[in-house]
């Protein structure tokens, strides 16, 4: 089966599977208010993940990254797992969470097939990270990471989102703490979303500026590997671990575009931002609707846009992060 190509000759590898829109966190770039249930969603279920994936493997789809929501509030989440890494075609399995589940799970999520993990640690001050994120957990995530370190994953990664008037000045103590520990550090630029205008013209802090403030301090730019996301990866001799940037506003972003994203009610979005999604949903209830399941991703891919218009100010349909797992 041909691999998943738009018009423009990217390839896309790499699937974001939302599994849960629901959070326990109320980070004010995403849920300020928290999680609000509108009654109605059913999230993908196990057997129905399991055709998605094997769908998707069929087509090129090397790296499944579970995501949420917080994805480990599913109570089959170690189960979801399990059924991605059953999949022999399916290489990478990584996962993004808040961390207030990995203290207790991280060796049984690796036991399971996980073998990369991100993390939301916004700010290293626990004062700060209680008034982005609206929960005093701080310690419980660190220690979160220190597990997932002890359990072997072959890569663990800090998500932190650039917050003008928050975490701006944290980027001294994130080196700090990068020098020693094996890690990679991600800053991400805001973006803006439906719901979010305001709050992005007043927190919105360019990457090109940390990345100025890194060039300068000695760190250099790193080769992106095959499956790599769209972050610009640097290292430092003096460090063990690396920073990564996601720029969405820099100039070219979308030429590297190899992922798609799946919501947790079985919805495919080309974008993170700009369409609705396509409801792939009634294609995945039977093995036998594989190949017209394939067929509508090959017509769908198709359709892809050549790039976002979040430099003009369109943001989509997008309302907050959470609702198609970032």
């Amino acid at each position: 089966m041909s691999q998943l190509q738009d018009k423009f000759g990217r390839r896309f590898h790499y699937l974001r599977m939302s599994v849960t829109d629901v959070c326990n966190f109320k980070c004010t770039y995403c849920l300020p208010d928290g999680y609000r249930p509108d009654g109605r969603s059913k999230f993908l279920a196990l057997s129905e993940i399991e055709n998605l994936v094997a769908a998707f493997s069929e087509v090129g789809t090397q790296k499944i990254r579970i995501t949420g929501g917080e994805p480990t509030l599913r109570k089959d989440f170690t189960d979801i797992i399990r059924a991605v890494a059953d999949n022999d075609k399916i290489k990478t399995i990584a996962t993004t969470t808040n961390g207030y589940r990995l203290e207790k799970h991280a060796k049984e999520w690796y036991d399971a097939g996980l073998r990369r993990i991100n993390v939301s640690v916004d700010s290293l001050d626990p004062k700060m990270f209680y008034q982005i994120t609206g929960e005093n957990k701080f310690d419980e995530v660190m220690r979160g990471i220190d597990a997932a370190l002890e359990a072997g994953f072959e890569r663990v990664k800090i998500n932190a989102v650039l917050l003008k008037g928050f975490n701006d000045k944290d980027l001294p103590r994130f080196l700090h703490w990068i020098k020693h520990t094996p890690i990679d550090l991600r800053f991400i630029e805001l973006m803006e979303t439906g719901l979010g205008r305001d709050y992005f013209q007043a927190h919105h802090l360019a990457g090109a500026d940390i990345k100025s403030q890194l060039v300068e301090q000695g760190w250099s730019y790193d080769q992106p590997a095959a499956d790599d996301g769209p972050a610009q990866n640097f290292s430092h001799e003096d460090h063990k671990g690396r920073i990564g940037l996601i720029m969405p506003y820099e100039k070219n972003f979308c030429a590297s575009c190899n992922r798609l994203r799946v919501s947790a009610n079985g919805k495919l979005h080309l974008c993170l931002f700009t369409e609705n999604g396509v409801d792939l949903r009634d294609l995945l209830q039977h093995e036998s609707q594989r190949a017209e399941l394939v067929e509508r991703l090959h017509g769908q891919l198709a359709q892809k846009s050549e790039t976002h218009f979040l430099h003009d100010g369109i943001t989509g349909v997008t309302q907050h992060l959470a609702s198609i797992g970032g």
